[in-house]
């Protein structure tokens, strides 16, 4: 049997040490659903007590909600017992008039509108400004937020603005966040980066990350946060009608995530620990951050993950052809 990831990990050499689940605060920001005031703070609550006392969150995560609610849930908790991120480049201001809000995809947002900015000025307000809504002197992380389309603005100005905040002490650790594993690989290839998150490009059903992104942060010394290893849905729940990577998945992929859960369930296996528990095969992944909309569903991804999973299992997926071979896998440490 293999215990899950335990520890601590340091996130490049910035000293930053993360413990291996974190929480996904977007949910917190009403992503595609309104949650209520208590019930937020009960799941932040909640993850304090499982121990995933790294909490993931940006402004663009409900127009700044998702950083309000979780500075008010850590209210009164010392800050040396968690580790923070945020993220820049999308800055926020108050609506004009007459002007309405673009949710994105969140819903009963705040009254504030996105722009985005990558200018050093910009940076400097934007994380300003996080760090007032979230009730703390300082964050321990902060990536550059879903940067594929602005990578000339992110060379001439938004990375350098933010290794500027971390030689001055500002800021501890800096990345980049965003799905596109292509692109993270670039950057991580070309600048002084500690740290990525990678959302949806490293898990059961998706190599993209392993084949262009995990090699160069294994040479570079870049460690990687894994989000989405439930692939939006489909990991978490294979049936009809559920999502990959936000849309219906494909029929080929519904079958093949029923096939990871029927061999999963052979070994006593929930499909959902086998996901939360592949990336850490890859020696780079330091951490992953897991979204979570009640206590409810906190409290099952802590258990989930600190479940024992047969080592037998994984080269079972291999020898039925549901991983490729050349994969590693997360067998005892």
């Amino acid at each position: 049997m293999r215990c899950p990831p335990h520890g601590p990990r340091e996130l490049g050499h910035s000293g930053v040490r993360v413990p291996p689940l974190g929480l996904g605060c977007a949910p917190l920001g009403n992503l595609y659903r309104a949650v209520a005031e208590e019930q937020a703070q009960d799941v932040v609550r909640t993850a304090l007590a499982a121990g995933a006392r790294y909490f993931d969150t940006a402004p663009h995560y409900g127009l700044g909600l998702s950083e309000e609610r979780l500075g008010r849930a850590l209210r009164g908790h010392d800050r040396a017992s968690y580790t923070l991120s945020t993220k820049v480049g999308r800055r926020l201001r108050p609506l004009a008039p007459g002007e309405e809000a673009a949710g994105e995809g969140f819903v009963d947002t705040p009254a504030r509108a996105r722009a985005w900015d990558f200018t050093r000025d910009g940076i400097r307000a934007t994380l300003e400004a996080s760090l007032e809504r979230l009730g703390v002197d300082a964050v321990d992380i902060v990536y550059l937020h879903d940067v594929e389309d602005h990578l000339r603005e992110v060379y001439e100005t938004g990375f350098p603005a933010l290794a500027e905040l971390r030689a001055q002490g500002t800021v501890r650790a800096i990345g980049f966040g965003m799905n596109h594993s292509g692109v993270l690989a670039r950057l991580v290839a070309d600048l002084d980066v500690d740290v990525v998150l990678c959302a949806g490009r490293w898990t059961l059903l998706e190599r993209t990350a392993f084949d262009d992104l995990l090699p160069v942060c294994a040479r570079r010394g870049t460690s990687v946060v894994v989000g989405g290893v439930y692939n939006s849905g489909l990991l978490a729940d294979p049936s009809p009608g559920a999502p990959y990577d936000y849309a219906p998945a494909p029929a080929r992929l519904l079958d093949r995530a029923r096939r990871l859960a029927a061999v999963c369930h052979r070994f006593g296996v929930p499909l959902k620990a086998a996901a939360l528990r592949f990336p850490f095969g890859h020696p780079a992944v330091a951490a992953a951050v897991v979204g979570a909309a009640t206590p409810r569903e906190t409290a099952e991804n802590a258990a989930l993950f600190a479940r024992e999973i047969p080592d037998e299992l994984w080269p079972t997926l291999v020898a039925r052809g549901l991983l490729d071979p050349d994969l590693p896998l997360p067998l005892n440490e």
